[in-house]
């Protein structure tokens, strides 16, 4: 393999393909790679190879040292089980999945504990069985399959977009009638964990452009607040936080989009429930979860 010129985290993906760059950022930063040689030193993230530079590698991980480890003292809350299907009700605060093999705080982590054989399915190691994820401050539903067919089967409805996802969100400002809102999201380059919608499609490159459709319609309307049903039918990240941002009813709590709410302890978004079309026998079913007990009501 040619590597002169190479930074040296590339060239690790390359020869270990079962890690991923944060892993390779980690071991880098812990010493675990060095450059030998007259001038041995460890070596740094953004270190580019020369021909004939020697490595010393130490303790890199094997695939079976990446998965999840099970984690019995968290909750699992099982909203709905049959042979091939399971839901999930996430409790707010909790992320979906680690991004390290080394979390163990995560709903993957409680899942594993119950369901070991779910490892397995999937195209991740940190993401497996799951069809889907919420941000770690969401509550509610998590869909995961057991079998590979289910699996197979479920993310094909995800990716034609045939399945209809319901959340609960308490908004600021008065929400009197149903809307809908069709606006590309792309990455905010000040704030990288942060959306915005697109105002000009033309000034973006259609590569960072998500395709995005929301619908609300309002269940409770107080003074100051608005209590909606919303509807998503795809799944940009913070598709729902960045749209009704947008139109002006932030979520209340949501500081990031510009949310007052800052003493709230989370932003009050709830995944309750989801339209689907049952994987092995095809036919149409709703999974629903309630809202929290910490639910405030509409002001």
């Amino acid at each position: 393999m040619e590597t002169s010129g190479e930074r040296l985290d590339r060239f690790l993906l390359h020869r270990y393909p079962w890690l991923d760059r944060p892993t390779i950022h980690q071991l880098i930063a812990a010493g675990h790679i060095r450059l030998e040689g007259p001038h041995a030193r460890r070596a740094a993230k953004g270190t580019r190879l020369a021909a004939g530079d020697t490595l010393t590698l130490r303790d890199i991980p094997e695939p079976e040292d990446l998965q999840p480890r099970a984690n019995p003292d968290l909750p699992l809350a099982v909203a709905y089980e049959d042979e091939v299907l399971l839901a999930f009700s996430k409790p707010a605060g909790q992320p979906t999945h680690p991004l390290r093999h080394d979390e163990t705080g995560t709903l993957v982590n409680a899942m594993l504990a119950r369901y070991p054989q779910l490892a397995a399915i999937g195209e991740s190691p940190l993401f497996p069985a799951l069809l889907h994820r919420l941000d770690t401050q969401t509550s509610g539903l998590v869909l995961a399959a057991k079998t590979p067919g289910a699996y197979a089967a479920l993310r094909g409805q995800f990716r034609r977009f045939l399945v209809e996802k319901h959340y609960t969100a308490l908004v600021h400002g008065r929400v009197d009638t149903p809307g809908r809102l069709e606006a590309p999201l792309m990455h905010q380059t000040r704030t990288p964990c942060k959306m915005a919608v697109v105002r000009s499609s033309a000034a973006v490159a259609a590569s960072e452009q998500f395709a995005a459709a929301t619908a609300w319609k309002p269940l409770q309307t107080g003074v100051a607040q608005t209590l909606l049903d919303v509807t998503i039918f795809t799944g940009v990240t913070h598709q729902i936080r960045a749209h009704l941002a947008h139109i002006g009813h932030p979520i209340v709590g949501d500081a990031l989009y510009g949310s007052p709410a800052a003493n709230a302890p989370r932003h009050w978004l709830h995944a309750s429930r989801v339209h689907l079309c049952h994987p092995a026998h095809g036919k149409s079913m709703i999974l629903q979860a309630p809202l929290p007990d910490d639910w405030p009501p509409c002001p």
